[in-house]
């Protein structure tokens, strides 16, 4: 079971380094901060099938306080970015 968790955890690893692709060459803000979510959120799921298949509780520990700062980021990443009527040009 160990191997699965772990082959597993490899498999979200590589879905997170193509979207740190996304983050870094992303056409839009919105691009780019769903691709920054991607990051918490596969890195939470790798830390947490790490941890379960080499049995090493700390792991849990620091994926729950990852899943913590990743809730106060994206709370953050919405409160800076533009609104729409802040994008839309004045008229002419």
């Amino acid at each position: 079971m160990p191997e699965f968790l772990l082959a597993a955890a490899l498999l979200v690893f590589l879905t997170v380094a193509v979207g740190l692709v996304r983050v870094l060459r992303g056409p839009s803000e919105a691009d780019r901060i769903m691709a920054a979510q991607l990051l918490g959120t596969g890195g939470i799921a790798t830390l947490l099938l790490v941890g379960q298949a080499t049995a090493m509780p700390a792991l849990t520990d620091v994926a729950l306080i990852l899943a913590l700062l990743a809730a106060f980021a994206s709370v953050a990443m919405a409160r800076t970015a533009p609104s729409r009527e802040d994008e839309q040009e004045p008229p002419a």
